[in-house]
């Protein structure tokens, strides 16, 4: 039996996000293990029929010397486990993953991007110099010829210097959804145009651009709602305080709720979905699910978000901290509800074809097919896909 490790943060996030995947590997045949911080979700993993192994890192850490350590543990998790794939999901286990590969010589590694996060949204000459440390690590010294990359868009390869359509680099439909838990339902009947954000309420997710947009759509008259669903991350340094979410919730039109256990819910009780990032996206989960309940999207042109919503099609895409612009695009979608129930259509059809859970479930089997098949050198290299510099 082929053996495959998971190297995650949190149990949570794979939990919420990549368990198809887990179902999937298993399917294969595979002996699955999935290395985390473990907190609360340990039963749902293991309901996939993997094992659980923990391993404690902190995610907002900088400390060298506390991620030199985690390295070490997480290379002797590795080399007791000898698995033959080692599949590491989002930026800082591809670092610490990476290393602890390299420690316990495993040379087939998937290096999974689920969104750059800062890296990714910072577009000065800081956040220029840190993508190219990046790729020169993650393509270098990290890298080996067995390596293979997996992203939610294509734009973070081409930030990487990779090209998209390289055959070490996979494009997948983000972590995908599953149609039956999100069906299609009509929009809501007449009233105000109720607007939701599903998301950890972060600054990076640009709740305060939605706020002031909704803000500006009232002071034209309109008769407009926004609603905030998803709790701040206190992992996270860009979390929203808990005093700045209440003080949004006593404004006209604008409602905290916390988080919700059921999205599919939320979608039923509005109209439109909303989701103004300032960029360091995978593919946002929350379009997915807005979109196959047939929800049409407001969302900002950054990667990830620009390349599910096409602008004018199933939703509106505009430019980054432009409160305006995004009023506006409000103010169309109120004055014509045709307009939205056509465009929440659309986002259904798309949503359903290359970004279900069985869409790929499929293309990241393909990947692990491949790998296992994989012959010749292990040795470090750049990747195929583009140049380093």
């Amino acid at each position: 039996m082929p053996k495959l490790a998971f190297v995650v943060t949190e149990d949570w996030f794979f939990a919420s996000h990549f368990l198809p995947m887990a179902r999937a590997a298993v399917a294969m045949g595979f002996d699955v293990t999935v290395i985390a911080r473990v907190r609360d979700h340990a039963a749902a993993i293991e309901a996939t029929g993997a094992r659980v192994r923990p391993l404690e890192a902190e995610r907002r850490s900088l400390n060298p010397l506390a991620a030199g350590a985690t390295v070490v543990w997480l290379a002797r998790i590795l080399r007791q486990e000898r698995p033959d794939i080692v599949h590491c999901i989002s930026l800082k286990p591809i670092l610490v993953g990476g290393a602890a590969c390299a420690l316990a010589g495993l040379p087939r590694r998937v290096y999974a991007l689920t969104g750059l996060g800062f890296l990714g949204a910072k577009t000065d000459r800081t956040g220029r110099a840190a993508r190219l440390a990046l790729r020169r690590i993650i393509r270098g010294p990290l890298a080996t010829r067995r390596t293979r990359f997996v992203f939610e868009n294509e734009d973070d390869p081409r930030l990487l210097g990779l090209d998209p359509s390289a055959p070490d680099v996979t494009i997948l439909g983000g972590a995908g959804i599953d149609p039956a838990a999100y069906p299609e339902t009509p929009l809501p009947p007449g009233g105000p145009l109720r607007i939701a954000v599903v998301s950890r309420m972060l600054w990076s997710k640009g709740i305060d651009t939605a706020v002031e947009a909704v803000r500006e759509a009232r002071d034209r008259g309109l008769d407009v709602s926004l609603s905030l669903y998803g709790a701040p991350d206190p992992s996270n340094p860009k979390a929203i305080p808990p005093a700045t979410l209440r003080e949004w919730s006593g404004r006209p039109g604008i409602a905290w709720h916390g988080p919700t256990t059921s999205a599919a819910a939320v979608w039923r009780e509005h109209h439109v979905a909303c989701l103004p990032s300032r960029g360091g996206e995978g593919l946002p989960r929350t379009l997915l699910e807005s979109a196959a309940c047939g929800r049409p999207s407001l969302t900002t042109d950054v990667p990830g978000c620009r390349s599910f919503v096409r602008d004018g099609v199933d939703g509106y895409v505009v430019p980054v901290e432009d409160a305006a612009a995004l009023a506006t695009a409000i103010v169309r979608l109120a004055a014509d509800r045709a307009l939205a129930e056509r465009m929440g259509a659309a986002a259904a059809a798309r949503a359903r074809h290359g970004f279900t859970e069985a869409d790929v479930a499929a293309r990241i089997q393909d990947v692990y097919r491949a790998l296992l098949s994989a012959e010749g050198p292990t040795s470090s290299r750049p990747a195929s896909g583009g140049s380093q510099t």
